[in-house]
């Protein structure tokens, strides 16, 4: 009977669902999907059958063939259903059925190696020989250049025995000139068989098949494994001659281990020297610590200390790799060559370092750089003493430098004090006069009049200070040491007007140098009057600070006293400041007590004040202050108080006409 409508068990439309809480024990679709999954391969298992008589075989065989049948005819291109298929009928002895299967699946893919194979397993399991056979014979025809099929066909003949089928099995696979493996598998099966010319013929003919580095260490590898030595080192050294560049450092690394096992050790060595020398630095890391263990087992002192030179060498050919411009790392290596005192390995290290030029054209990257060039000169000027390569080396820099944008003052020198040395005089002006007009550097006019001055060329050296001057006008040390050349050789008038000329130009980029070298020049010939009046001059034209202090030093008191007055007109409290400690240090240093009172008393106070910040405004619209600190003088202080006094005596003198009044 139904519930009735609004029935507490009812599942009607007007069923309630009580609780909608989550159940705690939730299932994934995953879990679903894994479960159908297992439960379909559960019922997939077929059920064992058990058959009675030779009727129910016969069934059962041809329900069983009408299954794959099937099959294949659904997924003709399916080779695994055609092998199951085969493999059947061949379990059930039944191999001419599965021939006949595996040939038309052939016919499907004849290409399937997994299908030959299978095929072939079957005619090998159930031991028809020649069914394997005729197989092999088809297949290596159809498909030459699949190794395994060979392999198997040679393998089976040798396991019958056949020893002279097998090698007719792999005389037919070499003419293909398969890859290392069916060669040396070849080699092998003649080892096997006792035949060791065989086993070298074939060695042979693979080696001029296949004439690579691996190949000629198998044949060597062969050789030695036999006693013939001999023949091993041949191999060895027609590889040397055929392939030459082709051989890395394994090549060499067993090469000389062969002569080592020979007890021939002067061979191993010089075949380290050979390999080392003609391998590049960065592809024999392993060659040369096998040659360092070599030399320390059988080398003497000189050898030792040649292994330890060449592997500095190395590492600083796997530096310069690296990084070909790292120039400490030149620096190093150039060392380490003269160390060893071999002129042409030296020569070659310093042209292979100045190769390296720096990409950027900026003078800071050049600095390292030119004096590998330098070190070059010095070496073919001071070591080999060949002056004609010296002095190749220095044009050889002067081209590279780019003078145009910048240029090395040093270069120069070194150049022409290198023809000063050799006496050619000539050819140093010449080089100093190409750098004033290339470069025109400072150093260049110094160097210059200074190599000119040691000769005591003087009317040389006043060109070359007028060149100086004409260059670089603006230079203050282009004047002074012009003035100097004038007052060492006792010409002071010709020195005053330099400085008088100096003094006079608008543009100067340091003028103090100048007005000090004037200065020093009148005290110097106690022309103190003529120093006055330059200090006058001085101060006519600069008021700054340090000039009164040093004019102190001339004038003592009245000069800082002026400049007091000075910096007190323009209201610059600190310059003022300054003077007065300068004061008081010459006053304790020169002065006596009552002098020190009285200018410490000048001495001004540090004092915080106050003052308004122009266009500023405070948070209630009133005008903004902030604070400073200045400097409170006492005269001031003085004057001040002249300043009150007296308008207080006008202002008494002004009431008193008053009241007469």
């Amino acid at each position: 009977m139904a519930p009735k409508h609004g029935g507490s068990t009812g599942m009607g439309k007007n069923a309630q669902v009580r609780n909608k809480s989550a159940n705690p024990n939730q299932i994934t679709a995953e879990q679903l999907l894994r479960e159908a999954v297992d439960r379909q391969q559960e019922e997939a298992v077929a059920p064992k059958q058990r058959i009675a008589d030779e009727d129910e075989l016969m069934m059962y065989k041809v329900r069983k063939r009408k299954e794959f049948e099937d099959v294949i005819r659904r997924q003709r291109q399916n080779i695994g259903s055609w092998v199951k298929y085969a493999q059947w009928e061949a379990s059930q002895q039944e191999f001419r059925r599965a021939r006949s299967i595996f040939e038309r699946a052939l016919h499907v893919e004849y290409q399937n190696v997994s299908l030959w194979l299978k095929y072939l397993e079957m005619e090998m399991k159930n031991k028809f020989v020649n069914h394997a056979r005729n197989l092999f014979d088809r297949v290596v025809q159809l498909l030459p250049r699949v190794d395994q099929f060979w392999y198997k066909y040679a393998y089976m003949e040798e396991l019958l025995a056949n020893y002279a089928g097998a090698r007719t099995i792999y005389e037919r696979w070499m003419e293909w000139e398969p890859d290392d493996s069916p060669w040396l598998q070849y080699v092998k099966f003649e080892e096997r068989c006792g035949e060791l010319d065989k086993a070298r013929k074939v060695l042979e003919r693979y080696v001029s098949c296949r004439p690579t580095q691996q190949a000629f260490l198998r044949l060597c590898k062969f050789e030695e494994k036999h006693n013939n030595a001999a023949r091993a080192r041949s191999g060895f050294e027609k590889s040397v001659e055929l392939l030459g560049q082709e051989l890395d450092e394994k090549f060499y690394i067993k090469f000389a281990q062969f002569e080592q096992r020979q007890r021939e050790m002067e061979r191993a060595q010089a075949i380290f020297k050979l390999a080392l020398d003609i391998l590049p630095k960065g592809a024999s890391d392993e060659l040369y610590r096998a040659y360092v263990s070599f030399e320390k087992q059988h080398g003497d002192r000189d050898a030792i200390e040649e292994v330890v030179i060449n592997k500095r060498r190395f590492i600083y050919e796997e530096a310069i790799v690296k990084n070909p411009r790292n120039y400490d790392v030149w620096f190093d290596y150039v060392r380490l060559e003269e160390s060893v005192g071999d002129v042409t390995r030296i020569r070659e290290t310093y042209e292979r370092a100045v190769g390296n030029k720096p990409p950027v054209m900026q003078k800071r990257f050049w600095r390292r750089y030119i004096y590998l060039w330098i070190y070059f000169a010095l070496f073919e000027e001071l070591q080999t003493g060949d002056i004609e390569k010296a002095r190749a080396v220095y044009d050889a820099l002067l081209k590279v430098v780019p003078h145009k944008q910048f240029s090395f003052a040093k270069i120069w020198k070194l150049y022409a004090e290198f023809e000063v040395r050799q006496l050619e005089l000539d050819r140093a002006r010449r080089i100093y006069g190409r750098a004033i007009a290339e470069c025109q550097k400072e150093r260049i006019f110094l160097d210059y009049a200074d190599l000119e001055m040691r000769l005591g060329n003087i009317d040389r050296c006043r060109t070359i200070y007028g060149k100086f001057l004409e260059v670089h006008p603006h230079n203050p040390k282009a004047w002074t040491v012009y003035v100097d050349l004038e007052d060492s050789v006792g010409e002071i008038e010709r020195a005053r007007a330099l400085c008088e000329l100096a003094v006079n130009q608008e543009r100067l980029d340091m003028p103090e140098l100048v007005w000090k070298r004037f200065i020093d020049l009148e005290v110097s010939q106690e022309q103190l009057d003529n120093a006055r009046k330059v200090w006058q001059q001085l101060l006519g034209k600069s008021h700054h600070v340090r000039v009164y202090i040093a004019y102190s030093d001339f004038e003592a008191r009245e000069a800082l006293d002026d400049g007091q007055k000075h910096f007190k007109v323009e209201n610059r409290n600190e310059e003022r400041a300054m003077l007065l400690e300068h004061l008081l240090k010459l006053e304790r240093e020169h002065g006596d007590d009552t002098s020190i009172e009285a200018a410490e008393k000048r001495q001004p106070k540090r004092e915080k004040k106050r003052r308004v910040i122009p266009g500023g405004e405070g948070e209630d619209g009133q005008e903004a202050y902030e604070e400073y600190m200045d400097y409170a003088f006492q005269e001031d202080n003085k004057e001040q108080q002249n300043l009150k006094i007296l308008e207080m005596a006008r202002m008494w003198k002004k009431r008193k006409i008053e009241s007469s009044q």
